[in-house]
């Protein structure tokens, strides 16, 4: 059955037409890189030769191969209308009316108690953004970058002045990854294509990155998050062990990359202060030059030629490239601790094909409300309602949490909320636990 082609009931080819009728043992045998078919309410579709061309990257497409990918088509799409004409020339069949919805026996209660809950959010209106939030979250970033500037340009370029640029600049870059963060997941205007402007702007224009390498990257994270193989978020490259099934894996098999009984401790000298100066920057560079995306390439060059037009009068081309480079390192402690706070000391395993709901749980959990802890975060502090609904604007968030929550009491799905201290202080702590569980295995298994 590879290839794409397609069986009836009788198990006869169909011709490559629409009308075919399948099981989900047939579905589920199609899930190979060159042979991928899904279920989107019933209806079956082979994306293999279209997955390429997903706007949100192949990879995120291909993780749902062989499975319903119901519930992640609506998370992510915000007008399923419009999307439907691409759909159309994908379709291939549906189930058979003796197969259920859902697949591998999933809960079917859970997917209509949470599809119900989805319906009420929308008829309340709490997928709908509020325009003057996101102009003023906006107003607040330009300004931190117009007054940092000012500042050194009226006042001189001493240490004192220089330190506070660079915290101005920090906070200027953090918050805007956030905002960025709404537009990348289409939260703010009903039009797509407006989100993506603007997204490209904040994210290219304002932080030097590239909008395509985000969304290929970040959809798959929600879409399978901290599953191995598929969250891009999880491949620590051997330098960490995560969770505790590859620990175990990696100590039986006698896998050393690193001293991993140690890693909650190098965490501290490769995690934080790397991730967005070294790792991100050359993998975003790589990404727009092998994929030839010369639109993001240049959104990101009139970044850097805005700044250093700005600064290299000020402080020369030296002094300007320590001054970017010491903003990237602080901002990506501020990134690494925030995103890593919700999930890595969560379960983190290979898929289970859990519904969306349990899977999202499993894998995310959430940080109390405060003013600070909401703009510290961008709102991730809300990480469960976020993961659940990524198109909703994040201001909404704390409105549908009470139902998020009881939907869990009811079918015994832990909802973890926890001070922001102890939620940071669990990162630490999750890879040392993970490290101990390497170390008994390498030794003693």
């Amino acid at each position: 059955m590879g290839g794409g082609g397609q069986l009836t009931e009788s198990g006869k080819p169909s011709g490559g037409k629409s009308g075919g009728v399948y099981t989900w043992e047939e579905v589920q045998s199609h899930d190979s890189k060159n042979d991928q078919w899904l279920v989107i309410d019933r209806k079956v579709y082979n994306t293999t030769q279209w997955a390429r061309r997903h706007p949100g990257g192949f990879r995120v497409i291909s993780h749902y191969a062989g499975q319903d990918a119901t519930e992640a088509f609506t998370a992510f799409h915000p007008d399923p209308a419009f999307v439907q004409k691409f759909l159309k020339p994908l379709l291939i069949g549906e189930l058979a009316a003796s197969e259920p919805s859902q697949d591998r026996n999933k809960n079917a209660a859970i997917i209509q108690d949470f599809h119900t809950l989805r319906m009420q959010a929308e008829h309340k209106g709490l997928f709908r953004a509020r325009p003057l939030f996101f102009c003023l979250h906006l107003a607040h970033i330009v300004l931190l970058e117009a007054l940092a500037w000012l500042m050194i340009w009226l006042w001189g370029t001493n240490w004192i002045l220089t330190l506070l640029c660079a915290v101005m600049l920090t906070v200027s870059q953090s918050q805007a990854g956030w905002l960025q963060h709404d537009f990348g997941h289409l939260s703010v205007f009903k039009k797509s294509r407006w989100n993506h402007l603007l997204h490209k702007f904040i994210i290219g224009h304002l932080k030097g990155a590239s909008a395509n390498w985000w969304n290929h990257r970040h959809f798959q994270h929600h879409a399978k998050p901290n599953i191995f193989r598929k969250d891009p978020d999880v491949n620590m490259l051997n330098i960490f062990v995560l969770g505790e099934t590859q620990p175990l894996e990696y100590g039986i098999k006698k896998i050393k990359h690193m001293p991993y009984n140690h890693q909650h401790q190098y965490f501290f000298l490769v995690g934080p202060p790397l991730l967005i100066p070294i790792f991100f920057h050359i993998q975003i560079m790589q990404t727009m030059i092998s994929r030839r995306d010369w639109v993001d390439l240049v959104w990101s060059m009139s970044y850097y030629l805005r700044y250093f037009t700005c600064y290299i009068p000020l402080y020369g081309l030296f002094g300007s490239l320590a001054l970017i480079s010491f903003v990237r390192f602080l901002e990506s402690h501020w990134f690494v601790w925030v995103t890593q706070m919700n999930h890595l000391p969560m379960d983190i395993d290979y898929e289970k094909h859990h519904d969306w709901l349990t899977m999202q749980l499993q894998a995310t959990c959430n940080v109390e409300q405060s003013t600070f802890n909401d703009w510290f975060s961008g709102h991730l502090n809300f990480q469960i309602e976020h993961h659940l609904f990524p198109t909703m604007p994040r201001h909404n968030y704390h409105l549908v949490a009470p139902q998020v929550r009881e939907l869990c009491v009811k079918y015994g799905i832990p909802y973890q909320v926890k001070t922001l201290w102890r939620a940071l202080a669990d990162i630490v702590r999750s890879l040392k636990t993970s490290g101990d569980l390497w170390l008994d295995a390498y030794l003693h298994k």
